[in-house]
């Protein structure tokens, strides 16, 4: 069984680090087979504060020049929303659908230099650098995440919707970063 510390911290004050927190859970019969870092100081992958954050969805568009590709918009706290070109398949079911930020989904959603796993790549574990490229005549600077290029699982059929409350623009590694 996997339990974050941030659950337990709603239990519990814990004060010790967590190896020490995890070998004394282990000898009082607990055992803790690993200890997982997700997004925090001390995983493979470090969340960057600034360029990983909470965007809300407010539109999704098909993309004029490609069938298996769409057009999100998304208010990241900005004084103007973002576009981002994806071909995330759980999307495809808001197209046409005009405005949709009543529904109050949210992503991660992730800017131009940061790093994130390589959700593509045939090894896995391998990082990539987001990079701006123009996809199918529209520029794309950003991206929305699956589980897998987070981190979190092996899970990369779409795009990570959540109903999260917390606004647009909070650091992920503040919402989801954890042991």
């Amino acid at each position: 069984m996997k339990v974050p510390i941030s659950w337990l911290k709603d239990f519990v004050d814990i004060t010790l680090p967590i190896e020490e927190l995890a070998e004394r859970m282990t000898l009082a019969g607990l055992e803790i087979a690993s200890i997982n870092y997700i997004g925090i100081e001390g995983a493979d992958l470090v969340w960057d504060r600034e360029k990983l954050v909470l965007g809300h969805l407010l539109k999704v568009e098909q993309h004029p020049n490609a069938d298996r590709l769409v057009l999100a918009t998304v208010d990241i706290g900005t004084a103007e929303p973002e576009t981002v070109v994806t071909g995330a398949p759980n999307l495809f079911e808001f197209v046409g659908q005009g405005d949709i930020s009543h529904l109050g989904l949210k992503s991660p959603f992730v800017m131009e230099e940061a790093t994130v796993y390589d959700g593509h790549a045939k090894e896995p574990g391998q990082k990539m650098v987001l990079k701006g490229r123009a996809v199918r005549g529209i520029m794309n600077r950003h991206m929305l995440c699956s589980e897998k290029e987070l981190g979190l699982s092996d899970e990369h059929t779409g795009i990570i919707l959540s109903d999260d409350d917390a606004p647009p623009g909070t650091p992920l590694i503040d919402l989801w970063g954890d042991v």
